[in-house]
């Protein structure tokens, strides 16, 4: 196999910067392009498994409903165990426990009142948006820094490369 030289392709002049950055913003519109047809293929694709998947799913809803009533129709037979087992599945029944809150701010109240503060949930941050307004001498007392850098950017003139 011969061998490749790969050029230098450190760029010389701000010409290069600049046709580099046209060349960035044309990708960027292909890749687009390519993204947007992929997308409206993925919602073909998912209107139609969602037609073809409806009659399954009302047939579903409609069985489900017929096995529920039968079973609670039925619930005598449930004395000696809460499940019936069948060949190709189980029905039964099952305890559930659910609290239902009228106003959180008043059970958060209660269960302060009650020394019940395992019962709370918490969860702090640090807003370091926030934190980067104050004086670097607090920020410093708090154990952390301030760190400023420059960072490269760019931006890309859409509006100029669309009207070539």
């Amino acid at each position: 196999m011969a061998r490749v030289r790969i050029e230098n392709t450190r760029l010389k002049s701000w010409d290069d910067v600049a046709l580099n950055l046209k060349e960035i913003g044309e990708c960027q519109i292909a890749i687009e392009g390519i993204e947007a047809k992929m997308n409206e293929q993925i919602s073909d694709l998912k209107l139609s498994a969602a037609i073809e998947a409806k009659p399954h799913q009302e047939r579903i809803k409609k069985m489900e409903l017929e096995v529920k009533e039968f079973t609670e129709d039925n619930r005598d037979d449930f004395i000696k165990s809460k499940t019936k087992f069948f060949d190709f599945g189980n029905v039964g029944f099952r305890q559930s426990t659910k609290i239902v809150i009228k106003s959180i701010q008043a059970a958060i109240n209660g269960l302060k009142a009650r020394n019940m503060t395992d019962c709370i949930k918490v969860s702090e941050t640090v807003d370091k948006e926030r934190l980067r307004e104050y004086p670097d001498d607090v920020i410093a007392a708090l154990g952390a820094t301030k760190k400023i850098e420059d960072v490269f950017w760019y931006e890309v003139d859409r509006t100029k490369l669309a009207q070539q």
